[in-house]
């Protein structure tokens, strides 16, 4: 088959399948915005340019959509010199957040259309509003989410099928349209991400953390409230009073995050004031995926939380390696941890509970050798990238370019 991958970032979450497509022998291109800088065998990927920007005092609660349109055109654009080039796949494989396959049809009508349905906004009930603490919503608030969705209504309407990482995810979206929108994870190298009880990890000049010291993780790739950095923070002075030897690895960036704003480190370190030790917390900034690797693979307890939004791989890659995972018992989360099997949930906002049920695992590690098996076998069997998540995309991905939804598996006596 002719395939197309349409992601403003490329591979994003398309890393591993379009490859795979491209080594079982079929022809693969792929539309991006952003530089692509890594070689990706058999995949010819296209940068395209974005020539304008947006419109000078465009009313506020639209120049969303009119980013997305502009995006649409330029990939429309993209789209048409490939077809003036001769090329015209059996089908596509869109992210569409961004606005980027707005037009596919209209460049492309008879080919089917595979888009990858992230998220549906709400103005209550989901991330926003959740943490009133940050968050005082206005009308006009409420209004600009709304509009937020315009792209994804267009998008949903569009698509042949679609498909989520998580079933929370699909179920975002508009009842109608659930239907037509499979939930395929987007699958974690369980082979590679292992315990290792030889594993050990140093950041800058700090110390060498070894498995089996007393260490605790925490990853976002941004820290902020929306993945409950807050939280983690707060829960931190009774942490260390009862565990005067843990070790603390924070990473993420400090750069604007999903639910907006940044600086969010200073804060909460001048919030919390000499009530913490700093020598024993350890802000490592965004690392590379081996030393990220090995971070949790030396970690005794790992601390999740999130929003009611997308859930992070670094959850999914925490399970894999065996990490206790203490998470926020949000729906994103719950869908993937049960209290007490493969991990431990805490409501998102007591920073008591997930205070001692922290203190807990890093004090009786022995007690939790259970609940780390549980939670690697649960990553293999749910999670694992190539036996079962690249097969079902694959199947996924031929089955709609044949006839534009999925077909069931047939099976003889």
């Amino acid at each position: 088959m002719k395939i197309l991958f349409i992601h403003q970032n490329f591979p994003g979450q398309y890393k591993h399948l379009a490859p795979k497509l491209a080594e079982l022998g079929h022809r693969v291109k792929a539309l991006c915005i952003s530089e692509f800088r890594h070689a990706m065998p058999g995949v010819d990927v296209i940068r395209y340019p974005v020539k304008r920007g947006t419109t000078p005092n465009i009313h506020p609660w639209a120049s969303d959509f009119e980013t997305k349109i502009i995006r649409g055109e330029a990939c429309a654009r993209a789209m048409r010199a490939l077809k003036d080039k001769g090329f015209e796949p059996d089908i596509v494989l869109a992210h569409p957040g961004w606005g980027e396959a707005m037009f596919v049809k209209d460049i492309f009508p008879d080919t089917k259309l595979l888009s990858f349905i992230e998220y549906y906004y709400r103005a209550r009930g989901q991330d926003v509003g959740f943490d009133t603490e940050f968050e005082k919503r206005k009308f006009e608030d409420d209004a600009r989410t709304r509009g937020k969705n315009a792209n994804s209504l267009l998008a949903l309407d569009l698509m042949d099928w679609g498909v989520s990482p998580t079933r929370w995810q699909r179920d975002t979206n508009p009842e109608v349209f659930r239907g037509k929108i499979s939930v395929i994870h987007d699958g974690v190298d369980t082979d590679a991400l292992r315990p290792d009880p030889d594993a050990a990890v140093q950041f800058g000049d700090g110390p060498v953390l070894r498995a089996g010291d007393e260490i605790l993780t925490f990853v976002n790739r941004n820290l902020e409230p929306l993945r409950g950095f807050h939280i983690f923070m707060r829960a931190l002075p009774a942490i260390q009073q009862a565990r005067p030897n843990v070790q603390t690895v924070i990473v993420g960036g400090e750069d604007k995050g999903y639910g907006g704003g940044s600086g969010w480190k200073q804060r909460l370190l001048n919030e919390m004031g000499d009530r913490i030790d700093r020598s024993r917390i350890h802000f490592v900034g965004r690392i590379a995926y081996g030393p990220f690797v090995k971070l949790l693979q030396v970690s005794r307890a790992h601390v999740y939380l999130s929003y009611p939004f997308v859930l992070s791989w670094s959850m999914i890659e925490a399970l894999s390696i065996g990490c206790v995972v203490i998470g926020g018992d949000t729906p994103p989360v719950a869908e993937v941890i049960a209290d007490g099997g493969n991990g431990l949930l805490v409501d998102f906002f007591d920073v008591e509970a997930l205070a001692a049920r922290t203190i807990d695992v890093l004090a009786r590690p022995e007690a939790y050798a259970g609940v780390r098996q549980a939670a690697r076998m649960s990553a293999i069997a749910r999670y694992d990238l190539t036996r079962v998540c690249l097969p079902a995309q694959i199947k996924l991905v031929e089955d709609i370019a044949r006839s534009g939804r999925p077909q069931p598996e047939i099976s003889g006596d």
